[in-house]
Parts: C-alpha cells; structure tokens; sequence
C-alpha cells in the first residue's frame, strides 16, 4: 500500500485541463485520503479527483436525441443542389433579379445557385464558396 502525504505528486483528474496528470499534494483529510492537490500543468489548487474512478458525464437528453447532421463540403453541396436544379442559368449581372433556385452564371465565380434572398441581396452557392451578391438595381 502506497503512504500519501502533503508534497508528494500523484495522479489525479484536473477539471481544467481536463486530464488525467502529475499533481502535487497540497492537503489531506487524513492519514489515508487526500484532500486538496495543485496541478503541476496549470497550477490549479482542486479536490482529489481519483482518475479511475472519473467517467464522462452523459449529455442531456435533448443533445442525445437530436440527431445529428453530417458535415458537408461546400463542394459537395454544390454538386447535390447544381443535380437537383433545373432550367437554363442566367448570365449574372446587378441589375437582373433573381429567385431561390435560379442558377446563374458570373463571370469570376462560375455557375451557381441561388439559394437565399436577403433584402436586395441574394445568397448564391458557387462551387468553392458561398457568396452574398447584389441584384435589382
């Protein structure tokens, strides 16, 4: 059996690193249980956190139920909306209006998308980026 006292290093779970590292002992509750430790990694003072017994917490039920979407390229959507989209693209230029799901084509960006209007501004997805350009004017 292993004696602990103040000053020794142990093991122990550091809320603010968030791992399990080298503490020192700072205090005891008594002759076999350690009170307080320091972190030798960012010099926080905490309760003794025994790492073995330290489990993750379970999330709360509507984070767990929530399903949960997969992270798409821009790319990738752009491939998926340009395969659903119908109807021949419109040369871009300010002054032509456009609607959600008009494709349009500008002269640096390539063909895209419309996909949102935002006041006299429309969102258009292009093949490597997202974009927010004028229309109507």
């Amino acid at each position: 059996m292993t004696s602990y006292s103040a000053g020794k290093e142990v093991l122990s779970y550091c809320g603010k690193c968030k791992l399990p590292l080298g503490h020192t002992i700072v205090a005891m509750k008594d002759t076999h249980t350690i009170g307080k430790v320091k972190c030798n990694t960012c010099q926080a003072v905490h309760m003794y956190k025994d790492p073995a017994t330290k489990s993750k917490r379970v999330k709360s039920s509507a984070t767990t139920t929530r399903k949960r979407k997969k992270a798409i390229s821009v790319n990738d959507l752009w491939i998926e909306e340009m395969g659903k989209a119908a109807g021949k693209s419109i040369k871009y230029t300010i002054r032509e209006t456009f609607n959600v799901g008009d494709i349009l084509d500008h002269k640096s960006f390539g063909p895209g998308i419309v996909q949102n209007l935002v006041d006299d501004k429309i969102e258009v997805l292009f093949q490597h980026e997202i974009k927010l350009l004028v229309h109507g004017k």
